[in-house]
């Protein structure tokens, strides 16, 4: 399999989240970025208040070194965390400028793991990784719900997991 990352998008890094991501890592050999540990700041048009915070020398890092790219996310409101939403928007930085890394985005894998305490996220939860991952050139893999209860991930929510694996390891096989 090719090399991969999980991006935790957590607002606590041992949170329900962690769980499945804990134990994605484990099937994977993935390694694991939780974005709460980086100083990320919001999107700025004029790219000049976010120039000392973590994110160009991340994302650089990010585009080089890794062909899988898993962002992981609990549900909030509905839809992704701000956390990770900050993290999507900050990409634009490198559509606009160092063009040269956001192309190397082109032909990545992405997936993607939610979590939450209940089994109702709807399938617009996805729509806009599916189309940041289209628009960036991105082989969109797939996305797997777990319900996590009391930071316990029970064999049904494992085995979707597992699926996840799968689908990606029959990609990098292609």
């Amino acid at each position: 399999m090719q090399k991969g990352i999980i991006i935790l998008g957590s607002a606590r890094s041992d949170g329900d989240c962690a769980v499945a991501v804990n134990y994605f890592q484990e099937i994977t050999g993935f390694d694991v970025l939780d974005l709460k540990e980086k100083n990320i700041k919001h999107y700025d048009y004029q790219y000049k208040k976010n120039l000392d915070d973590d994110f160009n020398a991340l994302f650089k890092e990010l585009v080089t070194t890794y062909d899988i790219l898993v962002f992981a996310t609990p549900v909030y409101w509905y839809t992704m965390s701000g956390r990770m939403k900050v993290f999507f928007d900050r990409i634009s930085d490198f559509l606009h400028n160092e063009k040269e890394y956001g192309r190397l985005l082109r032909g990545k894998m992405m997936a993607v793991i939610s979590c939450s305490n209940t089994d109702d996220v709807t399938e617009e939860f996805e729509i806009p990784f599916q189309k940041s991952a289209a628009y960036l050139g991105m082989d969109y893999v797939g996305h797997q719900h777990v319900v996590i209860n009391q930071t316990v991930l029970d064999q049904k929510n494992q085995g979707s997991l597992n699926a996840l694996r799968d689908l990606i390891s029959k990609r990098t096989r292609n």
